[in-house]
């Protein structure tokens, strides 16, 4: 995709933080965007209301990526409200919740990711999008060890990053091309907030090593640029404090 005019993006877990930053910033080159939420629906509707209020197109799904129903439902909702699914932005994660069970993370990070993926791909054309959103601490978990609070959720991200990758040889020959997107800790966000709390002094800490951490704003933007980018399939953006990582590994 040259530009996002015209086109239908769906951005998973995307009722707060990076995901409703993404979904606006989306809406604002001129996608119309499916927002998805879990649970939470008055902060989705928030989200689709400041889109529409920009003059954007949005519409909010809850749907649970964990159930078999949840992906087909955001797919079918693409398809009915918008016309079709262009973008596929794959951000909802998670694993640190402590009553999920014990497999939520590797439930969502990779199982619902799989899913998620399987169901768009049979209503993307060629020329589609997906982008994969994944941490530092986990894209190099298996080099680079990570917080032992976050270990868990880390390894499960880094496995739901290698079965999508799995998959690529499927999105080629549909013409769907796939880009990962890794960054550092990020201000303000729950897994930011978790951490800091399991560790105290973590986020202070990587702060320190990185020279600076990005906004919820700033790493949003990235992703959305990364939408359009001309960049091979199976691409890796590392978006802040990846030097260290890249050292090390």
């Amino acid at each position: 995709m040259d530009t996002l005019e015209g086109t239908t993006a769906i951005v998973t877990g995307s009722s707060r933080g990076i995901g409703a930053d993404v979904a606006a910033q989306l809406a604002a080159q001129g996608a119309a965007v499916v927002v998805n939420y879990r649970q939470k629906a008055p902060r989705a509707t928030r989200v689709v209301t400041g889109i529409e209020a920009a003059g954007g197109r949005a519409v909010a799904v809850g749907a649970d990526l964990t159930t078999p129903e949840g992906p087909a439902a955001l797919v079918d909702t693409a398809v009915s409200t918008f016309g079709g699914l262009d973008l596929l932005v794959l951000n909802a994660s998670g694993g640190m919740e402590t009553a999920m069970g014990e497999d939520y993370a590797l439930r969502l990070n990779r199982d619902a990711q799989v899913a998620m993926l399987a169901a768009a791909v049979d209503v993307m054309p060629a020329g589609s999008r997906v982008v994969f959103i994944t941490s530092h601490q986990a894209h190099f978990v298996e080099k680079v060890e990570t917080m032992a609070a976050y270990e868990p959720v880390a390894r499960s991200k880094r496995a739901g990053e290698d079965a999508l990758r799995a998959m690529i040889p499927e999105l080629d020959a549909k013409g769907i091309s796939f880009v990962v997107v890794s960054g550092d800790m990020i201000e303000g966000t729950v897994t930011a907030t978790l951490l800091d709390r399991a560790t105290p002094g973590a986020i202070e800490a990587r702060r320190q090593e990185a020279g600076r951490l990005y906004s919820v704003a700033e790493f949003a933007t990235e992703i959305v640029r990364m939408a359009t980018a001309d960049v091979p399939t199976g691409h890796t953006e590392y978006v802040g404090g990846a030097e260290d990582f890249l050292a090390r590994s």
